[in-house]
């Protein structure tokens, strides 16, 4: 029973990890359709910013602090810089878009070689997320307790802005149908920028969040790009309800078969069962509905 409760624990940790990346892509992969890659990239950037702030504060827990809003603001202004520099002219041609942010992602991966090296670099953590709590014979990292807060935190805050917010509601309406909302005197174009800002910033945070669990280099964000862009599919597009579930049903059934198998058999069960789910519901677990004629 307390191997099952630690496994279950470690896979929900996993699952909040892919939440925080896959926020940002169910939110911009919903209501604009860009296939963005260079989303890791945007991860890369808030886990470099954490690195360049704890030069400068030498107080790890503070610097981790300052790092969150700062990395969803650098993150943020490189996603709306993307969007209106090359996106927006790209949002009838979905294969195009896919080619363009993966020449971008290339090239941001080069550019942080140049300024901070190809070796991984490392941040320290703040010494209360360094241990454990045990309660009775199960243990919790604390660094994993706080990514799993910081996640919920983010889907708390995503759904507020979306549900009573006059910038959720011109969201909402642009994903339903965006021609009508075009007439009914919504700036479209706006609001895509501001959505992939927000989007670009959530990738920037879970960068942050992820200093504390690995190593800070210019490739990271593309070992977790494939496992968001599943997350984002099999939860249904644009479904934020759907992207939680998957990304903790994915972290659990992956946490399971790491312990019973090897990472490797893990990655590839885990593929086979998402074909498999998508063969019997192309959809996703959830459908958006809209107003659309199309």
């Amino acid at each position: 029973m307390t191997v099952v409760l630690n496994q279950s624990f470690t896979g929900i940790s996993i699952g909040a990890v892919l939440l925080l990346i896959a926020l940002g892509l169910t939110l911009t992969f919903g209501q604009m359709g860009v296939i963005n890659m260079a989303h890791g990239e945007f991860i890369m950037a808030g886990a470099y910013t954490t690195y360049v702030l704890q030069k400068s504060i030498s107080s790890a827990g503070v610097s981790l602090l300052v790092a969150l809003p700062l990395a969803f603001l650098v993150a943020g202004a490189m996603g709306a810089l993307l969007e209106w520099l090359l996106i927006r002219r790209l949002y009838t041609r979905p294969l195009d878009t896919l080619l363009v942010t993966w020449g971008v992602s290339l090239m941001l991966q080069q550019l942080a070689r140049d300024v901070f090296g190809a070796p991984n670099v490392q941040t320290a953590a703040p010494d209360l997320l360094t241990g454990n709590i045990s309660a009775g014979s199960v243990t919790f990292a604390n660094n994993r307790l706080f990514i799993l807060g910081l996640a919920l935190l983010c889907v708390l805050g995503l759904t507020l802005v979306l549900r009573f917010t006059p910038l959720g509601r011109r969201i909402r309406a642009v994903v339903q149908n965006r021609d009508l909302a075009e007439v009914s005197g919504i700036a479209t174009g706006q609001v895509d920028r501001i959505t992939f800002f927000i989007g670009s910033g959530l990738a920037g945070v879970a960068g942050v969040a992820l200093t504390l669990v690995g190593p800070i280099g210019p490739t990271m964000g593309t070992n977790y790009i494939v496992d968001a862009f599943l997350v984002v599919v099999v939860g249904g597009i644009g479904q934020l309800k759907g992207a939680v579930i998957t990304a903790f049903a994915l972290g659990v059934l992956q946490s399971v078969l790491e312990y019973s198998t090897t990472v490797s058999v893990a990655k590839v069960v885990v593929l086979v069962a998402i074909v498999a789910f998508l063969q019997w519901r192309p959809q996703g677990l959830y459908t958006l509905r809209t107003r659309s004629l199309a």
